[in-house]
């Protein structure tokens, strides 16, 4: 489900927009411009809301649910990942005993730095 206009659609949120990004790797990558989107079990962020990551704004673009199955390179690097591969051996390496299951369903928080 895209979500780009219209909130309500969404189901509540999950967790915390501070819980997006935690991973002090992840948060190098995202301030340096190389990872550009989250995907995580449940939905913590609504489009419009602004995350703060060492003093960086970034806000919450688009917030839609994708199948693990359904990922491709690109959004692999928008995971700052060079692969899907890639992605996967690291999610699974975070998570031991986790599988990776293709139609496991995950939300996907896309994101851009605020500028000014």
């Amino acid at each position: 489900m895209t979500n780009q206009e219209n909130n309500q659609a969404l189901p509540p949120k999950t967790c915390t927009i501070e819980r997006l990004v935690t991973m002090p790797e992840d948060v190098q990558k995202v301030i340096e411009g190389k990872k550009t989107a989250t995907r995580r079990n449940g939905r913590y962020a609504d489009v419009g809301e602004v995350m703060e990551l060492q003093g960086h704004k970034f806000v919450v673009n688009n917030v839609y649910q994708q199948s693990l199955g359904e990922l491709t390179d690109e959004h692999a690097q928008q995971e700052g990942f060079a692969s899907v591969e890639e992605y996967k051996n690291a999610i699974l390496s975070y998570h031991p005993g986790m599988p990776w299951l293709p139609h496991m369903q995950v939300w996907v928080h896309e994101f851009t730095p605020v500028k000014g």
